[in-house]
């Protein structure tokens, strides 16, 4: 019986304990001012898009900066939504402590295509979202420009461009995309003075690869100057037009 009414009274003791500290940590936190904001930019080694003072005033504009707010008026994820609506932010993470610091970490979108068309000009990032073309940073990727609908470089446009970027061969090779229409896509070297017809983008690493067969076993007895079009558009045939 004894040992019955000291676990009884033990636990009644720890559960009193954690809520007195709960209560207590969660009232200092709502009373307290917030003395000091850290933002952190996870990756600003690799990109300089954003700085800090970008962050500052893009919160204060949204009236969501923390620094000298009460506790229990800084929501976290209010601040977290509104830097996520930023096209150059990829993650964002609002971490508030007990002593009033409001710690911000952000990642950084990365551009893997830049965009030029009549509707504007922008970049497209490795998720397939579109980034501001004014990033303050010199970015080198594959460039396509022409008639250009945003849905198509957001899909097709955006999975080719991806393929690129995961292919040594083809991130070094190719440097820009023309778009006439969905079905009517060349594509420019870096190295040789022809142009590529693709055609659609349908069964684009099919015809990069017979590409890269004729560039290693054609080019090399016929030289990079003989050949002003490769046209890859029909089925499993590269037709070629001298110069």
């Amino acid at each position: 019986m004894k040992k019955a009414l000291y676990i009884i009274f033990t636990t009644l003791l720890v559960v009193y304990i954690v809520a007195s500290v709960f209560f207590f940590a969660n009232g200092k936190q709502e009373g307290a001012l917030c003395e000091k904001v850290e933002v952190v930019i996870a990756d600003s080694l690799d990109k300089h898009f954003l700085k800090e003072k970008d962050i500052v005033a893009y919160l204060k504009k949204a009236n969501l900066y923390p620094l000298k707010k009460k506790g229990n008026e800084i929501n976290t994820h209010d601040i977290e939504d509104a830097l996520l609506k930023n096209e150059i932010i990829e993650t964002a993470e609002v971490i508030q402590s007990v002593s009033g610091k409001v710690k911000i970490v952000i990642s950084q979108k990365m551009p893997i295509l830049r965009v030029f068309s009549s509707g504007g000009s922008y970049y497209v990032d490795k998720s397939g979202r579109t980034m501001p073309s004014a990033l303050g940073q010199a970015i080198y990727v594959p460039v396509a420009s022409g008639n250009i609908e945003k849905s198509f470089a957001v899909s097709d446009l955006y999975k080719f461009a991806l393929f690129l970027q995961n292919d040594d061969f083809w991130n070094n090779q190719i440097a820009q995309i023309y778009v006439r229409s969905a079905n009517d896509v060349e594509i420019v070297p870096r190295v040789g003075d022809h142009r590529i017809i693709m055609g659609s983008l349908d069964d684009y690493e099919k015809k990069l690869k017979h590409l890269r067969l004729f560039y290693e076993q054609v080019i090399p007895k016929m030289g990079w100057e003989k050949y002003s079009v490769i046209n890859l558009k029909y089925r499993n045939q590269i037709v070629c037009t001298k110069k």
